[in-house]
């Protein structure tokens, strides 16, 4: 299954990394931004990462949260938020039938002639009712973040 903008997005739980268990309605009043990535501690990653925590204050100013999502364990995230000094949340969704499974993020990608299953850089926006207000699917990292603050302040 996969939501389409206006649709409520599923409510499935997840691991933050400090261990506590995190699901989409927690952030119910507030707009909610999800960005789902490939992998802690990759460069694509690592950037889209410090480009959302350098701007961490101006969405919450928006009073929009922000969670980072990959099938990474607690202990990675943990590892990772250290060493580049993020400011996001990071959730493993790391359960078969996941919300990445649910949207179709978690899916078959193709690199060098290989085909494997992997995450697919996409962002969800959320409004504080938990609708899905706007989609960005197949992300580039250059500027995302900056184009999803815009969106957040014009919502």
């Amino acid at each position: 299954m996969s939501v389409t903008e206006g649709e409520q997005m599923p409510d499935i739980a997840m691991v933050r990394h400090d261990g506590e268990s995190v699901k989409p309605s927690d952030y119910r009043g507030r707009k909610l931004v999800v960005f789902f990535y490939p992998k802690d501690n990759t460069p694509g990653c690592t950037t889209e990462a410090k480009d959302f925590s350098s701007l961490k204050d101006e969405f919450e100013a928006a009073g929009c949260a922000l969670l980072g999502v990959s099938k990474d364990s607690t202990k990675k995230h943990q590892n990772f938020i250290a060493k580049h000094d993020l400011t996001v949340d990071l959730a493993t969704d790391a359960e078969e039938d996941g919300l990445s499974d649910e949207l179709g993020v978690w899916a078959e990608k193709k690199m060098y002639g290989k085909t494997f299953m992997g995450m697919v850089r996409s962002t969800y926006l959320l409004d504080e009712q938990g609708r899905v207000a706007r989609i960005w699917p197949k992300v580039k990292v250059a500027g995302h973040a900056e184009d999803v603050l815009a969106a957040v302040k014009a919502l």
